[in-house]
């Protein structure tokens, strides 16, 4: 059952309605509470970034730290307005953030592509500013793309999968913005790796059943 929301958490707020924010950002972890890996730049030469917003970031987070060839991920707020946002102001909807994972990975050992693969499949990206129960501009899906490279590979899949759900039946077009990376924000300590330090937290990440199968998304 779709749960009922204050329309101002529906929509992206305007420049005007956006809360001020602050000028310090969160203090972050030096590591990784599972990988050991540092969680802010500078990273190994050789790695690049990528940029998600799936729902809760929560579970998004685990799917990503899970995946082979991944050095190490944070969670955060990126694509609003306002700077340095906190949890509990990103969720009132006034900053225009979305909840985000940012995943720093090997591309020999994990190509972008297959960071895709598991982006679609981790989610429904059919369903606007809200994943599930979850609502609010702060759960819509997004992919935040670092590079040329990474966009012609984001654009590609959503094509490619919109193709493949409508062959399951699903009707429902793709809402998943795409959008050159903007400014990333570290979310609160307590926020990173959560699943790992509460392993019988909260996740209600769920896909679409619909598989995105080898070569769907083009090299």
């Amino acid at each position: 059952m779709f749960l009922r929301a204050d329309p101002k958490k529906l929509r992206l707020p305007t420049p005007d309605e956006a809360l001020p924010g602050r000028p310090d950002p969160m203090p972050v972890p030096a590591r990784h509470f599972v990988a050991g890996a540092p969680l802010q730049p500078p990273f190994p030469d050789g790695l690049e970034q990528a940029l998600f917003g799936l729902g809760c970031f929560w579970g998004a987070e685990r799917r990503f730290w899970e995946a082979p060839g991944v050095f190490t991920t944070a969670v955060g707020y990126a694509g609003g307005l306002t700077p340095n946002p906190s949890y509990r102001e990103v969720c009132t909807g006034q900053t225009g953030h979305n909840e985000v994972v940012l995943v720093v990975f090997d591309p020999k050992a994990q190509p972008y592509a297959e960071l895709l693969r598991l982006f679609w499949e981790s989610h429904d990206p059919t369903q606007g500013m809200r994943q599930a129960n979850d609502v609010g501009t702060q759960y819509r899906s997004g992919i935040y793309v670092f590079g040329p490279e990474q966009r012609r590979l984001a654009l590609a899949s959503r094509e490619a999968y919109q193709k493949a759900l409508e062959a399951a039946g699903h009707r429902d077009p793709i809402t998943t913005e795409i959008q050159d990376a903007p400014a990333f924000y570290y979310a609160e300590d307590y926020h990173q790796q959560y699943l790992a330090k509460n392993p019988d937290g909260y996740c209600g990440l769920g896909g679409t059943g619909v598989a995105c199968p080898a070569g769907l998304v083009p090299a």
